[in-house]
């Protein structure tokens, strides 16, 4: 009996992983065939690749150092002898990294580094979604689609801006709402250090945790844990604003007016399209994606716990004044705390089409059963009808 469960737990993982893997992969070529890690040769200049890891791009890109900073200690550290094989190797075959930058011996490595590692982010966003999932409580089909759905849908509302920082975001945000649903809050520390050396509007994020905190601690120990949390992401995120004073740019770029245009110009929202996975589709912010996206959300809204529905609230009411203000116009990625209400929105109504078809299924089996025995009433009252129509002749 314990080997069958263990088998059975292991051919799940082994499914899961290769699904995980295939949907994170699709995710991460979707992104990077349409903008790369923004290299100058690629037209940017801004917050390019090649800037962001000398620390000269413009604030507030610069201040998004994780991975920058990441692939710098790691390029310090690993030997010469060992970048320059895998640089003559890339140089032989320029085809397996297709970007300038990639061929450029001075970044090569770092931009190698800073490859796998936003794969490995996009990979562990989808295993956070699936345990956030699990932990609400969902069926094991929709705790493992619904996080396929999101990081597959990643790239198209990313389109054209979209940074490599976008995945390890999810993964961040994922995993402080999976943290603070099973355990005590303080084990969301190092997350909320970690998310905000990545990006330094997870510190916003970080009220939006209040009601699943709440719920296994008093309004007092929930309030306290909301301030422990945002001082440590002030903590991380302060050295780095100091450390970058001097650059070009600003702390927030002021986009209201830009904004005020696009919402008034109908033919945008209405027939906006962009590539994205190799196809010329309808813009994510266009009227039938933001006509599906509601759609969802009404579907399930109800159907949600409580406290992800305050969740959900908090974070609508940080996030969308501040994407009217400082964001690019019909950029959905800057609405991302809200990116989890989205992941269980999806769950829910996959969770309600399963439970709909087991519901059905009964209903189905016995409505069979009836046709069989009426069949069969048939069958055996034709002989004896037959036999009377005989002894009468």
């Amino acid at each position: 009996m314990y080997v069958q469960i263990l088998n059975s737990r292991l051919y799940h993982g082994v499914c899961c992983f290769v699904l995980f893997f295939v949907a994170a992969s699709a995710s991460f070529n979707g992104f990077y065939e349409a903008c790369h890690f923004h290299e100058i040769s690629a037209g940017w200049e801004e917050g390019s690749f090649e800037r962001m890891l000398e620390g000269t791009a413009d604030r507030p890109y610069v201040y998004r150092r994780l991975l920058p900073d990441t692939a710098n200690w790691i390029g310090q550290v690993v030997p010469q002898t060992i970048q320059v094989r895998l640089f003559n190797r890339q140089v032989s075959r320029p085809d397996s990294l297709p970007s300038p930058t990639a061929n450029n011996r001075v970044y090569f490595f770092r931009y190698f580094v800073t490859y796998i590692a936003t794969f490995l982010f996009a990979l562990l966003a989808v295993y956070a979604m699936y345990f956030v999932c699990k932990g609400i409580g969902m069926s094991p089909p929709a705790a493992v689609f619904a996080p396929v759905i999101v990081i597959l849908l990643l790239p198209y509302i990313t389109s054209y801006s979209g940074f490599n920082y976008d995945y390890s975001e999810l993964a961040f945000m994922a995993l402080a709402v999976w943290v603070t649903l099973k355990f005590d809050w303080w084990w969301a520390i190092p997350v909320a250090a970690l998310g905000t050396w990545n990006k330094e509007s997870f510190l916003l994020f970080i009220p939006a945790l209040y009601p699943l905190i709440r719920r296994r601690t008093s309004r007092l120990g929930a309030l306290l844990a909301i301030a422990v949390l945002c001082s440590v992401c002030a903590a991380v995120y302060f050295p780095i604003r100091l450390r970058f004073a001097h650059n070009p740019g600003s702390t927030v770029i002021v986009q209201w007016l830009d904004q005020l245009r696009y919402f008034t110009h109908p033919l945008l929202l209405l027939f906006a399209t962009e590539p994205s996975y190799g196809m010329r589709v309808p813009k994510a912010f266009s009227l039938i994606p933001m006509a599906l996206l509601s759609w969802i959300m009404v579907r399930s809204w109800r159907h949600l716990p409580l406290f992800i529905r305050r969740h959900g609230q908090i974070a609508a009411a940080i996030n969308i004044p501040l994407y009217v203000l400082f964001c690019s116009p019909g950029e959905v990625r800057d609405l991302s705390m809200l990116y989890i209400v989205l992941l269980l929105a999806l769950a829910v109504n996959l969770n309600e089409w399963i439970g709909a078809s087991k519901r059905a299924r009964p209903q189905q089996e016995s409505e069979r059963a009836a046709d069989l025995s009426f069949s069969g009433s048939i069958q055996t009252e034709t002989p004896l009808v037959s036999m009377k129509k005989h002894n009468l002749s």
